[in-house]
């Protein structure tokens, strides 16, 4: 076990070459990509969910090297989600750079609907949202017209005069958009019904992108919805609002029809946005899963990088029995050879919780908006204070929890804390989480009046079930746990003392836990799994605390590994 924990991963330029970056490029739950570029840089926005903050931004000079500069929504007068199931909260978002000011329209569902919100920089600040109320739909994008200086918001929404023909049946409209003052005309047009064919019951057409290339309008959108039937089509006219004509060879993308049983599979592949580099090549950013057996995966949507080849004066990205692939030639190598990879490959990710101020990470994230301060940098080495609150995660409020995504199939996620519960409802630990009512849940808590390591699982409601105790030692205040991911299983381990990860003596409390458990075909919704730093008073008030004092992950996939 220890040289799976801790041993240094072969790094992915060692398997593919110098010259190639490896897929996913934003490794874990980062779904609906969308990017621009203005001169020399680019820049990505995700979806997030109910997650907070909202909508993580992402800059790169080579496409394939990308850090996270912060969050476009992270004040909480921007953005309430109080109250939303995991799954609800921000869909997804489109950036757009239009003189001097940078844009991204959004949904906020359940709270407000359609949305844009401008910065000068896309690292932010980001203004207050401006709801576009009349907009009614989900997915919108901005297309800038350099040929006539209009904007338009074009969008998913429901059936001509809300009328489905069938289960799936939507349409892609269009308005004026007014870019200066922020709101959206009252000219809607349906600019696709249905999808590419509407005679064949195409379903749930939506994500729209419109580019101008080379004298022709391109409606680029996702087909087949946002499961393993997922796809990405294409549309051109002559005129920004159509009459739109679909691409013989659609579709662009997808990955449906090839064998589930082939080796490494990248399946669910669409919602895509195009990309074109200084020296004129074409990419395609767009979310994908790596399920471990079947259509099962924890990882969530992730973000996926391929080229665009031209062919009769249409993009693809696949076609035929193509499979999209792991590795890829670098973009621009003139750029940078040896891409900064730390969002792919089996990185490596560790704190210590040393000086972060009144902000962590951006990787952290929070469930639900922070409307108060339950933690704290103490101010020393290896002090991230949290406080016990009735919050738990099985509700829709803000719990005690700070997460950080799942990012590979096969990983190992271990924390160290001090924590001494007063009471059998007072607990602290590690949780891998997936939404309210599918996670486990490692902590340290009381039973009898003595400490225990213990595990649960969620339930259906807001209780969990314990799975096992173990006892410890009566002054073991430091704790150290460990999660362990083989894909379709888990695995959790305790020890005491604040040893050097390499010198440590696991216990393990339970092994081979289904994972499956945690999969979006057992648990629903969009997301993907979260290690979380959790810690709770069950519905009752404490004034307990818990210090974490490390947070380290490591990925350890099998083809970054070369098997």
């Amino acid at each position: 076990m220890k040289s799976f924990l801790f041993s240094i991963a072969i790094t992915c330029s060692l398997i593919a070459g110098a010259q190639q970056y490896s897929n996913p490029i934003l490794s874990g739950f980062y779904p609906d990509p969308t990017i621009c570029s203005v001169g020399n840089d680019y820049y990505l926005v995700n979806s997030s969910f109910s997650y907070y903050p909202g909508l993580p931004v992402f800059h790169s000079k080579d496409l394939v090297s990308w850090k996270q500069i912060g969050h476009a929504m992270n004040r909480p007068e921007q953005l309430d989600l109080i109250g939303a199931r995991v799954s609800r909260g921000l869909f997804a978002p489109s950036i757009h750079y239009y003189k001097g000011l940078y844009y991204i329209v959004c949904t906020l569902v359940d709270k407000g609907g359609n949305f844009v919100i401008t910065a000068k920089h896309p690292k932010g600040p980001w203004s207050n949202p401006a709801w576009l109320k009349n907009v009614d739909g989900i997915d919108p994008s901005l297309y800038f017209d350099e040929s006539n200086g209009k904007a338009y918001i074009i969008y998913n929404s429901v059936s001509p005069e809300n009328k489905p023909l069938y289960e799936g049946h939507r349409t892609i409209r269009m308005r004026s958009f007014d870019y200066k003052n922020l709101k959206a005309g009252d000219d809607e047009k349906i600019i696709v019904n249905g999808g590419t064919d509407i005679a064949k019951k195409p379903i749930w057409i939506e994500g729209p992108h419109i580019y101008s290339i080379n004298g022709l309008y391109y409606l680029m959108c996702a087909e087949g919805g946002t499961g393993y039937n997922h796809s990405e089509v294409i549309f051109r006219s002559k005129n920004v609002d159509g009459p739109f004509e679909s691409y013989s060879g659609n579709p662009i993308l997808t990955q449906r029809h090839l064998d589930t049983s082939r080796k490494n599979p990248i399946t669910t592949t669409g919602h895509a946005d195009l990309i074109q580099t200084p020296d004129g090549k074409w990419y395609a950013v767009f979310l994908g899963c790596r399920p471990y057996e079947g259509d099962y995966y924890n990882t969530g949507r992730e973000t996926f990088m391929a080229p665009v080849r031209w062919q009769g004066g249409w993009p693809v990205i696949t076609e035929g029995d193509e499979e999209v692939k792991y590795f890829y030639p670098l973009p621009q190598p003139k750029i940078n050879t040896k891409p900064d990879k730390r969002f792919s490959g089996n990185f490596t990710y560790s704190t210590r919780f040393q000086g972060f101020g009144t902000a962590l990470n951006s990787r952290f994230i929070f469930l639900r908006t922070i409307k108060e301060k339950w933690y704290a940098d103490q101010g020393k080495k290896n002090s991230l204070y949290m406080k016990l609150r009735p919050e738990t995660i099985s509700g829709t409020g803000n719990p005690s929890f700070i997460g950080f995504r799942q990012s590979h199939i096969k990983c190992s996620t271990m924390t160290s804390l001090r924590f001494k519960a007063n009471a059998e409802n007072e607990k602290a630990g590690l949780t891998i989480f997936q939404n309210e009512h599918h996670f486990y849940y490692l902590c340290k808590s009381m039973e009898e009046g003595k400490p225990v390591i213990q595990l649960y699982r969620s339930t259906a409601g807001e209780n969990m079930e314990l799975m096992k105790s173990q006892p410890l030692e009566a002054n073991s205040e430091l704790v150290d746990l460990l999660i362990v991911s083989e894909g379709p299983t888990y695995s959790f381990y305790w020890s005491t003392g604040f040893e050097e990860p390499k010198q440590k003596k696991w216990n393990q409390l339970l092994s081979g836990v289904d994972g499956k458990y945690l999969s979006t075909k057992t648990a629903g919704g969009f997301v993907g799994s979260i290690f979380g730093m959790y810690a709770t008073s069950l519905g009752k008030p404490s004034s307990t605390s818990v210090t974490y004092s490390l947070f380290e992950y490591k990925g350890n996939d099998d083809v970054y590994n070369g098997k």
